[in-house]
């Protein structure tokens, strides 16, 4: 057993953007297994906006991350020892084991191996790709023909909804945030066009690519970017609130409807 665990932790609550104080990297001991608990190497950490979140002392889907506490995050790892049944070392478990290199556990997901890569299941096949899917086809309901707008569609999640939308029969405009993105966006992802929000008027471009106005809005970043979507949706448009990155760093209550 490796007899030192480095660990990311939480030492201040963010004020804005994280700083360099507000975490600190730690070593400790990892303690002996006990009855029915293994030790899991991480092999894959997935660093998501939500990480942000989940640093704020405020209401939301899961309890903030406790000051002192090992930073949350998704996680994919190799068990290295085992005295838990169902468990065996060289088993591959998807989990929360956070920002740190060693966890020791009581369960978990237990993946295939050698069917696909390991890491496609952080991202395509993961909470990523289920974000996409059931946000998309479940909230968002797109059809053939119809347009479909994605914010933040250079990210893990954007880009997968812009593939499934194209999938779907859809027109599919992108927004981010630089022309490199937009290109990538375009070239790689198969959007039919992309907006840089940098450096355009978002509404008029907006205008501009969807002439048929929007009729599926998959959100990731809210603020200015939504009161754009917004003065072009159409009758019945469908949108996918699926985050607002824009206020993630916000240093004070956000006025609605943000």
């Amino acid at each position: 057993m490796a007899k030192v665990n480095r660990q990311w932790i939480l030492k201040k609550r963010p004020v804005g953007e994280i700083g360099s104080g507000d975490l600190a990297l730690v070593e400790t001991p990892i303690p002996a297994l006990g009855p029915n608990q293994f030790l899991a190497r991480t092999v894959y950490l997935s660093l998501d906006p939500t990480n942000r979140i989940w640093m704020s002392d405020m209401t939301q889907y899961m309890p903030p991350v406790e000051l002192g506490a090992v930073m949350r995050g998704g996680t994919l790892s190799v068990v290295e020892e085992s005295n838990h049944p169902d468990f065996k070392p060289g088993d591959i478990v998807s989990g929360i084991a956070g920002w740190q290199e060693y966890s020791v556990e009581n369960g978990g997901q237990k993946l295939p191996r050698g069917q696909v890569p390991l890491s496609a299941y952080m991202s395509v096949l993961g909470a990523t790709g289920a974000t996409a899917y059931f946000g998309l086809l479940d909230i968002g309901k797109p059809k053939a023909g119809e347009t479909v707008v994605v914010s933040a569609a250079a990210g893990a999640v954007g880009s997968i909804v812009g593939q499934i939308a194209k999938l779907k029969g859809c027109r599919v405009v992108g927004l981010a945030g630089s022309d490199e993105k937009c290109r990538h966006v375009v070239k790689d992802f198969g959007f039919d066009a992309c907006i840089n929000y940098k450096t355009e008027d978002v509404s008029a471009a907006l205008k501009r690519e969807c002439p048929n106005g929007i009729d599926v809005d998959f959100e990731n970043a809210g603020g200015t970017i939504l009161d754009a979507v917004l003065e072009n949706v159409n009758l019945k448009a469908r949108i996918a609130l699926c985050g607002l990155i824009s206020t993630y760093n916000a240093k004070g209550p956000v006025p609605g409807p943000y």
